[in-house]
C-alpha cells in the first residue's frame, strides 16, 4: 500500500471508529467527505465541496484529515467557529484517534516558519494578509475555508476604501492652506448626498455631480495615484504622510475600473462615510489561489455541481468539485405553497400575507417549538411583529438572539443567515418572499447596472444564484426536525425560474393547504 493509500485508510478508518461510540448521526456522507478532503490534502490539489447540510454535521469529516495529516494545514473559519471546534469536536476526536498534532490560532502573530500542526484563523486575517502579501502565513501550505459561502463578500469588503468624517479632519490639518477649499467641498457634498430621498437602506449611490465634486478636490491635493504601491498603501502614504492612508487609498482605487461608489449616511449626527469597492473581485482573489491548494467547504455555492457561477465570481479555475444533497428520508421538509396569493408587488399581497402567518402560527403553537418568519421589507417586518406581539407578546422578537425554545423570531435575510446557528431549529419558517435582492437597493441596482453595461445576464449571473443560495441555507435548521418551510411568494408558480425554485429547495414534501397534522 503505497503512502497515499494508507493515509486515506487511516482517515476513513478511525474517523468510522469514533462515529461508530458516538450518537449516530442523521449525516451519512462523513466517510466519503473524509476520504476526499484527505486525498486534496495529500496530492495538494485545490477542491470545492457543497455538502447540503449545516456545518456542525459536517466539520468532523475535514477535522479528522486534517489532524492525522503529517503536513501543516491552515483552517480558515470564523471565531465564532473555532471555539465549537477547540471546545467541543477537536478535544475528543484528538482523544480517540491518538492524534498529538500541535493546534495554533492565529490572531496579530504570525505563524513559525517551522510549525507542522493545525493553525487556525479568520477569513479577514487570512484574506487579508494573502491580498497584502504580508506573508504571516508560509507559502504552499495547504488551506482549508469553511465556511466558504460567504468568501465573495469578505473579500468585497476588506478591499473596500472608505472616508470617514475624521478623515476629512485629517485631511485639513494636513493642508492647512487649503483647510477652505475641503471644507467647502464637504459642503457641497454633505448637502448633495442628505438630499436624496430617504431610503431604508441610508445608502445611495454617488452621483456624477458628487463625484466630480471630490474628484476636483483631489486632484489638485494628492500626487497622481501610482499604478501599483510596492509595499502596499501604508507605506506609500508614510512617504507623504500616516494621515493621508485612507484619502490614497480611495484615490488609487477610484481610478481602477469596475468601482462602485456609494454613501451610507447617519442622518441622527448628519455624517455621512464614501465608500468604494470592487464590482468583481475575481481578478483581484485569482493569483491567491495559485499560491496553495485550497479546500472549500460550504453548505450551498452554486446550484450546480461544477459550480460554474461560484468559480467565475472568486476567480477559480479548475478544480474538483462534489455537491452531497439532503438525505431524503431525514432531511426532508414540509413544503407549503398555497394557490392563488397575489403577487408581492400587488396592494393585495400584504393584507394576505399577514392573513397567513397568522393562520400558520395559531396552527403551530400547540407543538411548543420555535418559528422563525424572514420578511425582508422592514415597515412590513414591523406590522407583523406588532400583530403577533398582540397575541403572543413577548415571545415575538425582532432580530434577537435571546429567543425562548418556543418563541417567535422576525427578522431579515442578513439577520437569519449570520444568525440561524445561534438560534433554536424552527418547526415552521415562514418565507414571505424570495430572497431576490431588490433593485430598490442602490448597491443591487449598481451591480445590475455594471452586468448590463458588460452585457451580461445579470438575472441569471447574480440574482438568481444569490436567491438560490440563501433559500437553500435558510432551510437547513428546518431540515434537522423535519420540520414545515411555508413560501407565500407566488412567483414561484408564475415565473419561469420557479422550477430552480423548487429543485433548489428538494426534497420535500410539497402541500397547499394547511394540515394540523403537520405540527402534531
Amino acid at each position: 500500500m503505497n503512502a497515499d493509500s494508507a493515509y486515506i485508510s487511516r482517515v476513513h478508518e478511525v474517523l468510522k471508529a469514533f462515529l461508530r461510540d458516538r450518537r449516530p448521526s442523521s449525516w451519512i456522507h462523513h466517510l466519503t467527505m473524509a476520504r476526499l478532503v484527505a486525498r486534496a490534502l495529500y496530492v495538494g490539489r485545490s477542491t470545492l465541496i457543497q455538502t447540503g447540510s449545516a456545518r456542525s454535521k459536517y466539520a468532523l469529516s475535514y477535522l479528522t484529515s486534517a489532524l492525522l495529516s503529517e503536513e501543516p494545514i491552515v483552517l480558515v473559519t470564523p471565531e465564532w467557529v473555532q471555539e465549537i471546534l477547540l471546545e467541543e469536536l477537536i478535544p475528543p476526536l484528538r482523544s480517540a484517534i491518538g492524534s498529538s498534532k500541535e493546534i495554533l490560532a492565529v490572531h496579530l502573530q504570525g505563524v513559525p516558519q517551522d510549525f507542522k500542526g493545525l493553525i487556525l484563523t479568520t477569513p479577514q486575517i487570512w484574506l487579508r494578509d494573502r491580498l497584502t502579501h504580508q506573508g504571516n502565513f508560509p507559502p504552499s501550505i495547504p488551506t482549508l475555508i469553511d465556511p466558504a459561502d460567504d468568501l465573495e463578500e469578505w473579500a468585497r469588503s476588506l478591499l473596500t476604501a472608505s472616508l470617514h468624517a475624521e478623515d476629512w479632519n485629517a485631511l485639513m490639518q494636513h493642508y492647512p492652506d487649503s483647510a477652505d477649499a475641503i471644507r467647502n467641498a464637504r459642503v457641497k457634498l454633505t448637502k448633495s448626498i442628505f438630499a436624496h430621498p430617504k431610503n431604508p437602506y441610508e445608502c445611495y449611490l454617488i452621483d456624477a455631480t458628487e463625484a466630480s465634486h471630490l474628484e476636483q478636490l483631489l486632484q489638485t491635493l494628492l500626487p497622481p495615484p501610482p499604478l501599483a504601491p510596492r509595499n502596499g498603501y501604508a507605506k506609500y502614504a508614510q512617504s507623504l504622510h500616516e494621515d493621508l492612508h485612507p484619502w490614497l487609498r480611495f484615490w488609487h482605487q477610484w481610478h481602477r475600473e469596475g468601482q462602485l461608489m456609494w454613501v451610507d449616511i447617519n442622518r441622527e449626527q448628519g455624517q455621512f462615510t464614501l465608500n468604494l469597492a470592487p464590482i468583481n473581485v475575481a481578478k483581484t482573489l485569482q493569483p491567491i489561489w495559485e499560491k496553495q491548494p485550497v479546500i472549500f467547504i460550504g453548505g450551498f455555492l452554486d446550484w450546480q455541481t461544477p459550480a460554474p457561477i461560484y468559480r467565475r465570481q472568486l476567480g477559480l479555475g479548475d478544480v474538483a468539485c462534489l455537491k452531497f444533497s439532503p438525505n431524503r428520508q431525514s432531511e426532508h421538509i414540509q413544503l407549503y405553497l398555497p394557490d392563488r396569493l397575489p403577487m408581492p408587488n400587488t396592494p393585495e399581497f400584504k393584507t394576505v400575507l399577514m392573513q397567513q402567518i397568522r393562520i400558520l402560527t395559531t396552527v403551530s403553537r400547540p407543538q411548543g417549538k420555535s418559528i422563525a418568519i424572514l420578511i425582508e421589507d422592514v415597515p412590513l417586518k414591523a406590522q407583523v411583529a406588532a400583530m403577533l406581539a398582540a397575541e403572543f407578546g413577548s415571545l415575538v422578537q425582532v432580530e434577537k438572539t435571546n429567543l425562548a425554545e418556543n418563541g417567535i423570531i422576525i427578522g431579515g435575510w442578513d439577520f437569519w443567515r449570520s444568525r440561524q446557528d445561534r438560534l433554536p431549529a424552527p418547526q415552521l419558517l415562514i418565507i414571505a418572499t424570495l430572497p431576490i435582492p431588490s433593485m430598490e437597493h442602490p448597491l443591487v441596482a449598481g451591480r445590475v447596472n455594471y452586468h448590463k453595461r458588460k452585457h451580461q445576464d445579470w438575472f441569471h449571473n447574480y440574482l438568481l444564484p444569490t436567491a438560490l443560495r440563501e433559500l437553500q441555507r435558510a432551510v437547513v435548521p428546518v431540515r434537522e426536525s423535519q420540520g414545515v418551510v411555508a413560501l407565500l411568494d407566488n412567483r414561484v408558480e408564475r415565473r419561469s425560474y420557479g422550477g430552480k425554485i423548487l429543485a433548489a429547495l428538494e426534497p420535500f414534501a410539497r402541500i397547499n393547504y394547511i394540515d394540523d397534522n403537520w405540527f402534531s
